[in-house]
C-alpha cells in the first residue's frame, strides 16, 4: 500500500454526480452543517448525500435543511447505521464519513481520482501524520487494532477504524457485512482479504465537534472481537 501524493482535480471517469457521501447521525447538530456545507462546496452540490440517523436533538433538521436524504432509524449502534447508509445509495461510488467535523472533505477529489485508477476501496490513514487532535488513548487503540488486523491478515495496514474510505459500490453490495461496532474494521479487512485492490492514503484529522458517543473500553473490545472474528472468517472462507 504504497503512499502517493493526492491530485485535486477532478478526475475523468466517474465524476462527483456519481458520488454518494454517506454516514450515521447521532446527536451531532453542532457539527452536521457544516460537514454538509464543505461536501457541498467541494463537489458543487452534486454529490448525494445520506444520513441514517437515530438524534433526539435537531440533527436531522439540519441535514434535511442542508439538502441530505434523512433514514430515521431507531438507535442500534455505529455498524448497523453505517450498514443501512452504504447499502442505500444508487450511485456507483460511495463514501463514508463521520458527521462530527473530524475528517477533510476537500480530499474527496482524491479519493474519487483513486477509484478512477482501478482502487476498488480507498481507506483514510490517520495516524499517518500524526493524529495529534486525537485522544491519546484512542491513538493508542486505533495503532493496537492496526497491528491486530496486520498480524491476523498477513497483510500490512496502519488504520482499520477511521470513517473516511471510497467504495466501488458494486463490493459493498458483493460483501454480507455483519459486524456493528467493529464495522468500520471489517468494511476494510473483507475487501483486502478478497483480493480487491485495497488503498490506504493519508489523510488530516482534525478535533471532533461535540461529545464522544463510544466508551473507549467497551468499544474498543467489541473492535478488538470483530477484526479477530473477521480474520478468522476470511481466512476459512
Amino acid at each position: 500500500m504504497a503512499i502517493q501524493g493526492s491530485r485535486s482535480d477532478e478526475p475523468a471517469g466517474y465524476t462527483f454526480d456519481d458520488l454518494a457521501v454517506v454516514m450515521g447521525t447521532y446527536n451531532e447538530e453542532e457539527a452536521i452543517g457544516t460537514v454538509l456545507d464543505d461536501i457541498a462546496a467541494v463537489t458543487d452540490g452534486r454529490a448525494e448525500v445520506v444520513c441514517v440517523d437515530g438524534s433526539s436533538d435537531r440533527t436531522p433538521e439540519i441535514a434535511r435543511e442542508h439538502g441530505a436524504t434523512v433514514i430515521q432509524q431507531e438507535p442500534q449502534g455505529y455498524g448497523v447505521a453505517v450498514r443501512e447508509a452504504v447499502l442505500t445509495p444508487d450511485r456507483p461510488v460511495v463514501v463514508t464519513t463521520d458527521c462530527d467535523d473530524t475528517y477533510p472533505m476537500e480530499r474527496l477529489p482524491d479519493f474519487l481520482a483513486e477509484i478512477n485508477d482501478g482502487a476498488d476501496v480507498v481507506s483514510g490513514d490517520r495516524l499517518y501524520y500524526g493524529a495529534e487532535q486525537m485522544p491519546a488513548m484512542n491513538k493508542l487503540g486505533n495503532e493496537l487494532f492496526a497491528l491486530l488486523a496486520s498480524v491476523l491478515m498477513g497483510k500490512r495496514v496502519h488504520d482499520t477504524t477511521t470513517g473516511m474510505r471510497a467504495y466501488r459500490r458494486e463490493v459493498l453490495q458483493k460483501i454480507v457485512w455483519t459486524e456493528n461496532t467493529g464495522l468500520s474494521a471489517e468494511l476494510l479487512m473483507r475487501p483486502l482479504m478478497r483480493g480487491y485492490d485495497v488503498r490506504e492514503r493519508p489523510i488530516a484529522y482534525d478535533e471532533r465537534k461535540g461529545e464522544t458517543k463510544l466508551d473507549p473500553f467497551s468499544g474498543g473490545a467489541a473492535i478488538a472481537k470483530s477484526i479477530v472474528r473477521v480474520a478468522l472468517e476470511e481466512r476459512f472462507r
